[in-house]
């Protein structure tokens, strides 16, 4: 009888090794190796035996399954579950899809336990019965938890357990519509040795959930920890098995907290959803950009307003640049929100080809919110900031700048502009600057689109 060999898997990047070592070779991070037990393959002539009492026939040392065409499958898509929290149903795509499986991740204290707590209350209420399984809290904590929200989460099973088997077990006998694993890192199966959270435990224990919430129709709803590097833990497999993958951002000293979509087999990519968090739990913010843009009223140099597209969401954000005379040898270039070597690019693009020396002065850019710029939209937005700064004459409060700057100074059009001039409009911006390529035949009567071609052009318009 063959018997169970042990390998060594990369945290970070599940690459394997069949020995330890204190730094993994694929992909440099140290101490990232786990030991996994892998269990032996069963020999020919047990999978003989096993094929033996198979209704399929054995070809090649394997079986040979069903097939069926797919013109020949019926069936039509379930109706979703609405959880209640609007904000949560739009990034998912409408709504909880019976039989899949949702990974929720992101930074300790951020909201994840108390964001699905608050969504199992409301399915409850609404009919679908919840059951919420803690592997790191006591029920005790749990409960002063469900007390301090708005909703009312006396209806929910709570199972204090850590073991696969009795979940799955408890699962299969209760048949509650909705399960909460918080966390995978904490569940563990006996057929497999090692400490739960290594990445043959939670590859494993995933993969059971997985085929359960197929087999019973069970949405299953699996919490995440992170690394220091922002990523879930465990490894990449994790995030291949689920169906859908969001990530819960925010920062501790800021009230909100954005709910983003990295993958969904059953709805759009990206798509972003804002909660505001309070003493009795998350509250949906229906309308993004006002929160944004809310505390935008003081008339300052280095302040312009971009349009961002998360997903299928237009989303105003404000950018505020500040070039002050550098105190050191070498000027600081510091961003938040905005990449790094983005602005170094973009500052030497405005000495080049508009005359705005950054030589002896520090370069300061913070996206307001605390949200990141993953698309060259902002360019434009942060270049006017940066030159409003440097002028120190303020930019037009109700003016919005939308556009990717290249090498040459020129200004380059962006993606779906109606729907970006439309939700500028209903907040009030009267002004469009855009690349001039870019001008919509259609624009919305409320706000005047200016096409610009260079950024030398857009800072004649601005400081002439």
């Amino acid at each position: 009888m063959a018997r169970a060999r042990t390998l060594y898997r990369c945290s970070e990047c599940a690459a394997e090794s069949p020995k330890w070592a204190g730094r993994c070779d694929a992909c440099g991070e140290w101490n990232s190796l786990v030991e996994e037990v892998v269990a032996a393959k069963p020999s020919g002539r047990a999978a003989a035996r096993r094929a033996a009492g198979s209704p399929t026939a054995n070809v090649g040392g394997g079986n040979v399954g069903i097939t069926a065409r797919l013109s020949d499958i019926r069936g039509t898509e379930r109706e979703r579950w609405r959880s209640g929290l609007n904000e949560l149903d739009f990034v998912l795509g409408g709504g909880v899809v019976p039989g899949s499986m949702i990974l929720v991740g992101g930074e300790p204290g951020i909201g994840k336990s108390t964001l699905l707590l608050q969504a199992a209350a409301r399915l409850q209420e609404n009919g679908q019965t919840t059951l919420y399984v803690s592997g790191e809290e006591s029920p005790l904590q749990v409960k002063l938890r469900a007390d301090r929200l708005t909703e009312n989460a006396g209806g929910v099973t709570l199972l204090s357990e850590t073991q696969l088997e009795t979940i799955l077990a408890t699962a299969a006998a209760q048949r509650p519509t909705v399960l909460i694993v918080d966390s995978i890192q904490t569940v563990f199966t006996a057929d497999l040795e090692g400490a739960p959270g290594n990445v043959g435990q939670v590859r494993e224990c995933a993969a059971r959930l997985m085929r359960f919430a197929k087999e019973s129709g069970t949405a299953i709803f699996v919490v995440g920890h992170v690394t220091k590097g922002g990523g879930i833990a465990g490894p990449k497999t994790l995030e291949h098995i689920v169906d859908t993958v969001l990530y819960f951002e925010g920062e501790n000293t800021l009230d909100h907290r954005v709910l983003r979509a990295t993958k969904n087999r059953f709805g759009s990519v990206d798509e972003i959803g804002v909660f505001r968090m309070t003493a009795s739990g998350l509250i949906p913010v229906d309308n993004p950009s006002e929160l944004f843009l809310g505390d935008r009223g003081l008339s300052a140099s280095g302040s312009a307003v971009t349009a961002l597209m998360e997903g299928s969401r237009p989303l105003l954000v404000e950018i505020q640049a500040l070039a002050a005379k550098a105190g050191f040898g070498t000027p600081q270039r510091v961003a938040t929100g905005y990449d790094g070597r983005r602005l170094a690019l973009l500052l030497a693009v405005l000495e080049k080809r508009a005359g705005l020396s950054f030589a002896q002065l520090d370069a300061f850019v913070n996206v307001v919110g605390g949200l990141r710029l993953q698309e060259p939209t902002g360019d434009l937005a942060v270049a006017a900031a940066l030159a409003s700064s440097v002028h120190d004459r303020a930019l037009a409060p109700e003016a919005l700048f939308m556009g990717e700057v290249g090498l040459g100074g020129e200004i380059r059009p962006v993606s779906q502009m109606e729907r970006r001039l439309s939700e500028a409009a209903n907040l009030g911006m009267r002004h469009a600057y855009v690349a001039e390529r870019a001008v919509p035949r259609r624009a919305p009567k409320e706000i005047r689109v200016i096409g610009v071609r260079t950024i030398d052009e857009l800072f004649r318009l601005l400081f002439a």
